[in-house]
């Protein structure tokens, strides 16, 4: 079995495709397997449509976000069960500052999946930016159901919390979490101290 597609299903889809994508060096997937906590089936995606998401994950790394997005869409014609392209359209929109259309594709893989990490992690990230504070907490929280170890969420939850919504418990929670899953990380033990003083 390629050691990606293993450790994918190891992962129980919280780090999405495309995310496998970029870290593996593997030879290419013939049929990606995703695995949804929330849908325990296993989905059998088709080898076209995995070789047109690869290329869509290469023009987005490479700053082509218009192939990106024509590709993904294509994508999303054939394959409507998974998050992950919805995801990257959100991901290549937001690089050309369509909002909008960025916001709807978070919203598209949140009605496949309401607790993928990504994807609520890439919307409360957005919100935040509009000061949409309220909304950025429920989409960070809606992630931390399923996978309360997934480290950006955390980390950006806290930080929410501590600098926009002034809830400091909330953020001491978050960092100390944090901290307990990454306990090297030196500027992490910087904000907790500096938090501790505050509180």
């Amino acid at each position: 079995m390629n050691v990606c597609l293993f450790n994918y299903i190891k992962l129980s889809a919280v780090v999405f495709y495309s995310l496998l994508l970029l870290s593996c060096t593997a030879e290419p997937v013939k049929k990606v397997v995703e695995k949804s906590p929330e849908k325990p089936n296993v989905i059998i995606i088709d080898s076209g449509v995995v070789d047109q998401f690869n290329q869509a994950v290469v023009e987005l790394k490479a700053g082509n976000y218009d192939k990106a997005i024509e590709l993904l869409e294509k994508v999303i014609e054939i394959e409507k069960r998974v998050p992950a392209p919805y995801v990257n359209l959100s991901m290549a929109y937001e690089k050309k500052a369509d909002l909008k259309k960025a916001e709807v594709y978070l919203l598209n893989a949140l009605k496949i999946e309401l607790t993928h990490p990504v994807a609520n992690n890439q919307l409360g990230l957005m919100y935040r930016k509009q000061g949409r504070f309220t909304d950025a907490r429920k989409a960070y929280t809606n992630a931390l159901i399923k996978h309360p170890d997934y480290l950006p969420v955390v980390k950006n939850l806290g930080i929410l919390c501590e600098l926009y919504l002034r809830d400091l418990q909330c953020a001491m929670q978050q960092y100390e979490h944090y901290l307990s899953l990454q306990p090297d990380d030196k500027t992490m033990k910087i904000w907790i101290a500096d938090l501790g003083q505050r509180m």
